[in-house]
């Protein structure tokens, strides 16, 4: 239903003219939600405060390395392939979407290693090799992950939960597929291995959350992997930023960059504009923030138009862990090293209190090593290796002094991987840079520098969390990590995806307004 307010948009009175939608930001969310308003006849004006568009997937290109700088995980293709089909086009006419096997590698303090795949028999033959009476344990558990994935994900990653009825609704479902109890603890009912635990209860890391405290319903991650595998985008994730781009010039819309928002634009409680940092102001029909959720409501916004996210509330919520993340290149390839590898530190559950709870920065930790070129060698010279390392590490609460810190932690996750993975890593270094937690809310807006917004606890998803639809504000709505569903390119493809049943279409909008 059209919020009343829309009506007093006064750029509207041109009939013939489409309403005009911003979009604030130009992450994945962002785009997808800039293309699904293109779809539905609006003009769209995609707002990015730096010069180029991605947001957390923006591209560093330098020494003939391309680096991703965020996500570089894609599960569920057909999120963006709906993009494209709704413009006409194929995702392969612009992207190359390839498997990557195993999915992951995750290795020990002792050396040992667990190649994490989607096919059942090399999972059995894997879970064997640690522990024979965990195997039927692994087909229960998958089981179970299916059934929490028809739910959390085919039944409910698109719905709006814009009023609490649609939370009791769910709540007999939720219970009877123990949503109140963490991803850890429902994985140790499937598994007795310690070691088998933690290989199956790491997933809500990739998405902010802590496998202690996150609840089960995140274990559908792993039903939804092996469903879809997991691919990676030839020539860089920023190959999919690209192809969304051009989808949104396509349908005649705009991205302009170095265009930071400095307000969200109020008349009579509506958002109807934005005004940026330069102090142009962007007339707009509807606006849709891409932005993070906290930040949003925090600092583009007035606290006398908040009545639910006050400032107050921002500030007793909990929010994810941030990342330090070291990009690197070396003239050398290390030709054992697969595509994604997670180096699991001397602790597990202490380290994961630290950074959650304690809010300190450990001298220990564990790591995820990306190597893009194991699939993809166009991504550096000749010879040559392309990495990331990205080490989970508390928000900005921690009181971290970032730049003293950084160069110091560098050296000592460099020294670990020389010690692991890449032997004599610094003599072959020729490429690098670092992104911090501060960097995480200074270049990239997000709230404490938390990397995935909200921390995915029960308690603060579905309805819980900042609705699609705002609950403070007429005619703006929100997409991304910080929104429903949730942080990871499925959630953040998702939330735009909801936008289709709160807005309607151009045409009706245009004609509620002329009426």
């Amino acid at each position: 239903m059209l919020d009343a307010t829309a009506v007093r948009s006064p750029h509207l009175n041109d009939s013939a003219c489409p309403p005009h939608a911003v979009v604030i930001g130009s992450g994945f969310g962002g785009l997808a939600a800039a293309i699904r308003l293109g779809a539905k006849g609006y003009r769209v004006t995609v707002l990015e405060k730096l010069d180029a568009p991605g947001g957390r997937a923006y591209v560093y290109r330098q020494g003939g390395f391309t680096f991703d700088a965020g996500p570089t995980i894609v599960t569920a293709p057909f999120l963006f392939e709906e993009l494209w089909k709704l413009c006409g086009r194929t995702l392969s006419d612009d992207v190359t979407l390839v498997p990557v096997s195993p999915f992951y590698r995750i290795r020990f303090q002792d050396g040992t290693h667990f190649d994490y795949c989607g096919d059942p028999s090399a999972m059995r033959a894997e879970i064997a090799r640690f522990s024979v009476d965990d195997v039927a344990g692994y087909d229960a558990y998958m089981k179970a992950s299916e059934a929490i994935f028809k739910v959390g994900f085919e039944r409910l990653g698109d719905v709006p939960f814009s009023k609490w009825t649609d939370m009791a609704k769910i709540a007999p479902e939720m219970i009877r597929l123990s949503s109140y109890r963490s991803v850890y603890s429902l994985v140790s009912k499937f598994f007795k291995d310690p070691r088998l635990r933690i290989v199956f209860s790491f997933h809500p890391l990739l998405i902010g959350g802590n496998p202690f405290t996150a609840s089960s319903i995140y274990c559908l991650i792993a039903f939804l992997e092996r469903r879809w595998g997991v691919h990676f985008a030839m020539g860089g994730t920023g190959r999919l930023v690209a192809g969304m781009i051009g989808l949104i010039e396509g349908q005649g819309n705009t991205l302009r960059c170095n265009a930071e928002v400095q307000e969200i634009v109020l008349r009579d409680g509506a958002a109807c504009g934005v005004r940026l940092t330069t102090g142009e102001t962007i007339d707009a029909a509807i606006v849709v923030s891409n932005a993070d959720s906290a930040s949003t409501y925090r600092h583009l916004l007035p606290p006398s138009a908040r009545s639910r996210w006050t400032d107050q509330r921002i500030e007793r919520a909990r929010f994810s862990m941030s990342l330090f993340v070291w990009y690197f290149g070396t003239n050398r390839k290390y030709h054992d090293v697969p595509h994604h590898t997670i180096l699991l530190g001397p602790r597990y559950k202490e380290l994961l209190s630290d950074i959650f709870t304690r809010k300190i920065l450990s001298d220990d930790f564990s790591l995820y090593l990306h190597r893009p070129t194991s699939t993809d060698p166009s991504l550096a010279p000749d010879g040559c290796d392309a990495f990331y390392v990205l080490s989970p590490v508390p928000h900005l609460d921690s009181g971290t002094d970032w730049s003293a810190t950084a160069e110091t932690y560098r050296h000592a996750i460099a020294r670990e991987l020389g010690n692991t993975m890449l032997p004599d890593l610094e003599r072959h270094i020729v490429s690098s840079r670092m992104l911090t937690p501060q960097d995480f809310q200074d270049r990239l807006s997000s709230f404490r520098g938390a990397a995935f917004g909200l921390e995915p606890v029960l308690t603060q998803s579905a309805w819980f969390r900042p609705h699609n639809k705002s609950e403070d504000i007429a005619n703006l709505y929100l997409v991304g990590a910080g929104t429903h569903p949730g942080a990871g390119l499925p959630g953040v493809l998702s939330s735009a995806r909801v936008l289709d049943t709160l807005i309607p279409d151009a045409s009706d909008f245009a004609t509620m307004v002329t009426a």
